[in-house]
């Protein structure tokens, strides 16, 4: 059974290096860095399908499947699954965030943020941590501390908060 689950979760993975990034033809498929700017292509271009930072990766978007220990998007809306130590986006991601210490998206999240703090402009989902933040949230907060700063019922709240 966990033999079967793994090969599954490798075919989802390598299949959303198919995606297709929002920013067309100036987008790569793949990126490989060491850390900014010792990478394949340059911190402004896109990357539509796998990126791997060893140490620090700086793009624009990534739409795709996004590893590494500090990962570092900066612009437009960014897609898919992004695994890190600590998980950067600058504007809006849509899909899962799983951060070992800190995921900060400065726009919009739309999906699921696990880490040990994550932070958000305006959540949209879930945000699952010790500590979560959303200046505002339409979803569900479950951690520690729980901080929701505009429009909402509850402010902060410990274990579960929420808003609709």
């Amino acid at each position: 059974m966990l033999r079967n689950c793994i090969i599954l979760l490798i075919c989802v993975l390598l299949s959303m290096t198919l995606i297709p990034s929002q920013s067309g033809a100036d987008s790569k498929p793949i990126q490989l860095a060491l850390m900014t700017p010792i990478q394949i292509f340059s911190k402004e271009t896109a990357i539509g399908g796998f990126r791997l930072n060893l140490l620090y990766g700086k793009n624009t978007t990534v739409s795709g499947f996004d590893l590494g220990l500090v990962n570092h998007i900066t612009e437009g809306v960014s897609k898919g699954v992004q695994f890190g130590f600590l998980n950067m986006d600058m504007a809006d991601y849509s899909g899962w965030q799983l951060a070992g210490i800190v995921n900060m998206t400065g726009g919009t999240v739309t999906g699921l943020q696990m880490g040990m703090v994550n932070y958000a402009t305006h959540a949209s989902g879930v945000q699952f941590g010790f500590i979560n933040y959303a200046g505002t949230l339409s979803g569900l907060q479950i951690g520690l501390v729980n901080i929701v700063e505009k429009d909402s019922t509850f402010p902060v709240f410990p274990i579960v908060n929420w808003n609709f």
